[in-house]
This record gives structure tokens, sequence and C-alpha cells, in this order.
């Protein structure tokens, strides 16, 4: 006895959910009090590696001695950093992402950058993590004036 071929459809295996950029902001206000908002956020029931990147001010530069620094961004930064965290996500299915980058006088010890990623496996997210830490910093107008020990201040990015 000849059976027909089944038709029914195999069982597919459940694809990625599409990548998704929770914050993009420019910000006055201390990152550190948003870090747990911006981890909650992130992290869902289905992510299995919440990674996370803190930008601190540190106390030297090119080996001199830094005091304090100050962040200023062009007015379309936000908007820049939207679109760059979007392309990057683009290369990154069921990523979730959240980022924040200071402006403003800051004191070393202080985050200037904040990226926190959330995926269902740890190399996606250390991946994504990498990729829009590395974007941001070399494609958004954002600039910083390092006040430095010996009373000299150095613009970094312009």
């Amino acid at each position: 006895m000849h059976r027909a071929p089944d038709s029914t459809p195999a069982p597919s295996a459940p694809s990625e959910p599409p990548a998704e950029l929770l914050a993009a902001r420019i910000s006055e206000t201390p990152l550190e009090e948003f870090l747990p908002e911006a981890r909650a956020l992130t992290a869902t029931d289905a992510a299995g590696a919440v990674a996370i990147f803190e930008g601190i001010v540190r106390n030297h530069d090119g080996g001199q001695s830094v005091n304090s620094l100050t962040y200023s961004a062009h007015p379309s930064a936000e908007d820049e950093l939207r679109r760059v965290c979007l392309s990057v996500l683009s290369h990154f299915p069921g990523v979730r992402a959240w980022v924040a980058h200071r402006v403003g006088p800051l004191t070393i010890g202080e985050c200037a950058f904040l990226v926190v990623v959330a995926s269902a496996h740890r190399r996606e997210a250390f991946a994504a993590l990498a990729e829009l830490t590395d974007r941001v910093k070399a494609d958004v107008p954002i600039w910083k004036e390092q006040h430095m020990g010996d009373g000299s201040t150095q613009w970094v990015g312009l």
C-alpha cells in the first residue's frame, strides 16, 4: 500500500523576535540613576544574558592627569544616537538595548556612557554591546573637553 506524502509542514524553530531599542538618550542627569531602570526594562524572561557597559570618567589620558571633563553634544546627537543604535541592532535579532550618553560637567568616577543589552545568549549580548559601544563613540557627535592636572584643557573627538 502506497501512502501519500504528508502535506503537513514540519514545525519550524521559533524565530528570533526583532531587535528592540528601548532608549537612546543624551542626558544631563547622572546615568547611575538610570541603571536599575535600564536593566529592568532590558531584561526579559527570554533573556539568558544581560551585558552592561559603563564608561567611567578616569583620572588620566595619554599619560597626563585629568581633573574633570565636560561633554558637549551637537543638537542632532540624540537623533544620531538613535540612528546608530538602530543600524547596529538590525544585525542582532532578539537583542534589546538601552543606551545613554551624558553631557555637561562630570567628575572622576562618574558614568559618562551607559549601554545595557539583553539577549537569549551571551555571545549575541557581548557582540551587540561591543558594536553599539564602538559605533556610538565613533559616529555620534559628542565631544569632551578635558580639564587637565596642569591647568590646560584638551578637546577630544572634534
